[in-house]
């Protein structure tokens, strides 16, 4: 670490290890220590410097190390002065437990330490853990009663996942197929084709056994049925998926694509009930699978269970308790997730986005987000006046883009060639002299 320093710094590298004096060498576990304190300590006075009275998003996500020990990292995002997103690493920090209101209690505790407004606080970034993104008592709640535009947003990748998992896991039907699906996959992957072939292996009895079981499974007409299912809402949600785990996100796009999946999925539901039947006959026909009586009465597991509803077909089954319930239950963890309120929020917030010369700019809906989530952060005056700043500031940024490259064409370009950029450039000049941006001399 001396020797890091060291290299940054000539004054430094002329006072330490070889050149130091021979009780003064800074190598020891303590003064190292002492030292990693200090520049951590610069360090973060240095980004509380940056942030100043402006405001700012917390990140914070908390695990435990090897000791066993809660550890609550804190991560913070704000805009620079010169416009630029930042994000910086503040602080870590142990925890006596993970409940939501320990880890408020310990980042107030940070931030005002380092002088940073608590009330400033303009954003949460959280994994999906109840003690974070409860509605009520979680970590996002507990900041919300304190900064009312403090709004949450989670990880848009994470939070189709979850969407996807927690729907699987609370049909019970979907979820025994997924625990069959895995147990298939794992007969296939440990059985041995050469002990089967020959006859040779001690558990060849047992692998035959799991074997039979693992095909009276895939031949069932319920097992094909949801194969066709899944495949058909994993194929319409793999779009969204994909384009949530990007490494750059277009947010505009994402939000179009939630919406878009939402519509198919319940499109899927109210028209495709009988093209999915369809299908899924046509594949039992082919791989002569048993197709049942969809008029005759269901009952549940080679008996009647004393939960079951009378006068139910096996259609009814598979249709309502099964088909429907699934998407039901889909659509339901994808509005919970990706709720009206976040998608509005990142859809107005992509407006500014200063990509491609602030290509998204939109004044209406700048103002639109200052009215509808940050009212109390501007004065009335203020948005009076910000439809016409904003005027001001688009123009002086395209012009201060575009404005050298003018003055260079009106100086030796005066006579644009008959290719391409030649037609462009002149368009660029005309429009040029027309708006008296640039002085002819």
């Amino acid at each position: 670490m001396i020797k890091l320093i060291a290299s940054y710094n000539d004054e430094v590298a002329r006072t330490v290890l070889e050149k130091a004096p021979y009780n003064a060498k800074y190598t020891s576990h303590q003064i190292q220590k002492e030292i990693l304190h200090i520049l951590s300590n610069k360090m973060r006075k240095h980004i509380c410097e940056e942030i100043g009275d402006s405001k700012f998003c917390i990140v914070v996500d908390e695990a435990r190390d090897e000791s066993k020990r809660e550890q609550m990292a804190l991560v913070l995002r704000f805009v620079d002065i010169h416009g630029f997103i930042q994000e910086r690493f503040l602080d870590l920090v142990h925890v006596k437990d993970t409940t939501s209101l320990t880890l408020k209690q310990e980042l107030c505790g940070i931030l005002s330490r380092h002088g940073l407004d608590v009330s400033n606080i303009r954003g949460q970034g959280y994994d999906g853990a109840s003690n974070m993104r409860g509605e009520w008592n979680g970590l996002q709640a507990l900041f919300l009663k304190d900064c009312p535009y403090a709004y949450y947003i989670h990880c848009f990748a994470h939070r189709l996942q979850l969407a996807l998992v927690t729907a699987s896991r609370e049909v019970i039907p979907v979820h025994q197929f997924f625990s069959k699906l895995t147990f298939i996959v794992n007969i296939i992957c440990s059985s041995k084709i050469d002990e089967l072939e020959t006859g040779k292996g001690a558990n060849q009895i047992g692998t035959l056994k799991r074997a039979d079981s693992a095909y009276n499974t895939l031949t069932s007409f319920e097992f094909v049925l949801i194969l066709h299912l899944m495949k058909d809402m994993m194929g319409i949600t793999d779009i969204l998926c994909q384009a949530l785990q990007k490494q750059s996100q277009d947010i505009v796009n994402a939000v179009q694509l939630v919406h878009s999946t939402k519509t198919l999925i319940q499109s899927m539901r109210d028209d495709r009930w009988e093209e999915l039947l369809k299908n899924v006959k046509s594949f039992c026909e082919q791989h002569d699978i048993l197709i049942p009586d969809l008029t005759a009465s269901y009952v549940a597991r080679q008996g009647r269970s004393r939960h079951q509803k009378d006068h139910i077909t096996v259609e009814h089954y598979f249709r309502v308790e099964i088909f429907l319930v699934t998407i039901d239950k889909q659509l339901q963890e994808l509005n919970s997730r990706f709720n009206d309120q976040a998608m509005d929020l990142l859809s107005l917030s992509s407006t500014l986005k200063p990509k491609d010369a602030y290509k998204n700019f939109d004044i209406a809906k700048i103002s639109t987000l200052v009215d509808s989530y940050y009212p109390e952060d501007f004065t009335e005056q203020e948005k009076i006046n910000l439809p016409f700043q904003l005027q001001h500031f688009i123009l002086d940024t395209f012009w201060r883009r575009w404005l050298p490259l003018c003055e260079l064409m009106l100086k030796g370009w005066h006579k644009p060639t008959g290719n391409t950029d030649g037609v462009v450039m002149g368009l660029v000049v005309e429009t040029t002299k027309e708006l008296g941006l640039v002085q002819l001399k």
